[in-house]
């Protein structure tokens, strides 16, 4: 008898290949082949990233539609999002409606873009009665503090003749008073989860702007004009609100979207591995494990910095569980994961140059590894 009779696959995306649903079921189909009579478990995941909306939705039993919401600079787009209806969860990544990816480069400026389509998600999300919200807030395109969400959620933010003002970072300069009165009240029954993987304050040379302005497009004039907005609105929600949350470890997160869902959804920010490992209830279905198999598109000396596969692996070795990666490519330093976890890794290709092959025939590359690897497991 095989000494694997409790396997669990639970893998991250492969970027640009296949979502990690189809990696993990790729996976299990190999094994099968080999451990016909063990118990596999199939766990689709992710670390807040992109993508993570699908594995968490796919391992959740959720339902992905698409919603008409405005993208960074005003236009009508659509945007998905997961409704889990059996844990009256919804599912939302930011960057569906507010992302880098939905606008133009020529059009990437944060002194305008604003994430306003991110609060419209969120209110679909409350018409469809959920009482938590998973929100990943990564690959943002704006630097607005949430402003644009609360706006959409019915928050009024008036400059001193009493009007409204403009979306987008810069416009915060010109803000008087914030007026909480048509606030949606819903949301006073929501859970909000919120999957943050960095650590900036809102302000500060570690803040918002100087750290990621640059990446959105803003200029070196402009990241002064989105600074002393942000510095300008803090002191406002604190001189009104007498909260003072801007120096608060992933407060500058998305542009200051996490300390808008602090300040005014008292949401929770954990790490995006954290969170869907509790989500789709990786804790429990672990322990009782004889092997876990992860992996993602590629494992290098960054895949230990809050990566899917350490994540995964951290919480097998606390039960004692052999840990395997399998990855699209390993890079350099991809050792270092040895001393998170992880005992061995495989991977798709060898080389850089092996890389476009495998990602158009992924599914007949990872299937063949994978049925390789059940054999070294069985012949060991």
């Amino acid at each position: 008898m095989s000494q694997y009779q409790h396997i669990i696959i639970a893998p991250d995306s492969f970027k640009e290949s296949m979502t990690a649903l189809e990696v993990a079921e790729t996976i299990e189909y190999s094994l099968r082949k080999v451990f016909n009579k063990a118990l596999i478990e199939t766990i689709p995941v992710g670390d807040g990233g992109e993508g993570t909306m699908k594995s968490l939705s796919d391992a959740m039993g959720g339902v992905i539609n698409q919603y008409s919401v405005h993208n960074p600079i005003g236009q009508l787009s659509n945007a998905s999002m997961s409704i889990v209806s059996s844990r009256k969860t919804a599912i939302i990544e930011m960057a569906e409606a507010s992302g880098l990816e939905r606008i133009t480069i020529s059009d990437r400026n944060p002194l305008l873009t604003s994430t306003y389509g991110t609060g419209e998600l969120i209110k679909y999300a409350l018409n469809e009665k959920v009482e938590k919200i998973l929100l990943c807030i990564g690959g943002s395109a704006t630097n607005d503090a949430g402003v644009g969400m609360l706006k959409a959620l019915g928050a009024q933010f008036l400059n001193q003749d009493g009007e409204e003002i403009a979306e987008g970072g810069a416009a915060l300069r010109e803000l008087s008073k914030i007026d909480l009165d048509h606030f949606d009240k819903r949301l006073l029954d929501v859970e909000i989860i919120v999957a943050c993987d960095v650590n900036n304050p809102l302000t500060g040379t570690n803040g918002a702007t100087f750290i990621y302005g640059l990446q959105k497009g803003a200029t070196s004039e402009g990241l002064e004009i989105l600074e002393s907005a942000l510095t300008h609105f803090h002191h406002v929600v604190e001189r009104q609100f007498n909260c003072d949350n801007h120096k608060v470890a992933g407060s500058g997160a998305a542009g200051g979207l996490g300390y808008a869902l602090m300040t005014f959804m008292n949401a929770t920010l954990e790490t995006g591995v954290d969170m869907v490992l509790r989500e789709t209830q990786f804790l429990e279905r672990v322990q009782k494990a004889d092997l876990v198999i992860t992996g993602e598109g590629r494992i290098d000396s960054q895949t230990i910095n809050g990566k899917t596969p350490i994540g995964v692996a951290q919480v097998a070795k606390k039960y004692g569980i052999e840990v395997i990666a399998i990855c699209g490519l390993i890079g350099p330093g991809y050792e270092l994961v040895y001393k998170h976890g992880i005992d061995k890794v495989y991977s798709l290709a060898n080389s850089q140059e092996e890389v476009n092959e495998t990602i158009k025939n992924s599914k007949f590359y990872l299937e063949r590894l994978s049925y390789k690897v059940a054999n070294l497991l069985l012949n060991k």
